[in-house]
């Protein structure tokens, strides 16, 4: 999600690879980790280790802008449980957008032996927020539910939460071995049925956009 918002504010893929690189091009100069991707000036906060940093940061950034009254939102990927100082915090003070992926693991933890309930977005009402749940592979539902959460938050100072229900398919690290928890048909199963790419390619073959002819006849 954040490799898309940093590429859709006119970053560059040269850029992205430059950073992870740490070479003369790399914006913070060698001083971040791979993918710790941040510019001033495209108003893109780097990206932070620390489980959940990013959301009480979120939130002051949101209440700046909103202090400031400019045409402006915040939005905060995050995928962690340790959000609760900041939907607080923000929900009191009316400011940020919250987007949530739940990839179906923390690590090794599946998403049901973390929480009780109904996960993420049937918290927000608690904290007096809007809060949606959209299908994570499907890239008109999360740029839907995106633009109007933005839309939202603009118009009437109201945060929104998002969450986007997806599937990690890869590791969590290099260090990790997924296949300690979970079955490679299971991986399969999400790699090839349920996937983002395989959402589009449906949709833009029952609108006679794309077919295997054409995937097959591509370099």
């Amino acid at each position: 999600m954040e490799l898309a918002a940093f590429k859709a504010s006119i970053a560059t893929l040269d850029l992205f690879m430059a950073q992870c690189y740490a070479n003369v091009d790399d914006l913070d100069k060698g001083r971040q980790m791979p993918v710790h991707y941040g510019s001033k000036d495209l108003n893109f906060v780097t990206i932070s280790s620390p489980l959940a940093t990013q959301i009480p940061q979120a939130a002051g950034a949101a209440y700046a802008v909103k202090r400031e009254n400019t045409n402006r939102a915040v939005i905060c990927y995050f995928g962690e449980g340790d959000a609760h100082a900041g939907f607080n915090f923000s929900a009191t003070l009316e400011c940020p957008l919250f987007f949530c992926r739940d990839n179906g693991y923390a690590i090794s933890t599946p998403t049901n032996e973390q929480s009780r309930g109904d996960c993420i977005a049937a918290r927000g009402p608690g904290y007096g927020m809007m809060s949606i749940r959209v299908d994570g592979n499907d890239v008109f539902a999360v740029y839907n539910a995106t633009k109007e959460a933005r839309r939202r938050a603009v118009a009437e100072n109201q945060p929104f939460l998002i969450e986007a229900m997806t599937y990690r398919i890869g590791h969590h690290s290099t260090s990790d071995d997924s296949s300690a928890y979970r079955s490679v048909d299971e991986v399969n199963y999400w790699d090839k049925q349920d996937h983002p790419i395989s959402w589009l390619r449906h949709y833009m073959t029952a609108r006679s956009w794309w077919s295997k002819e054409l995937e097959e006849a591509e370099p």
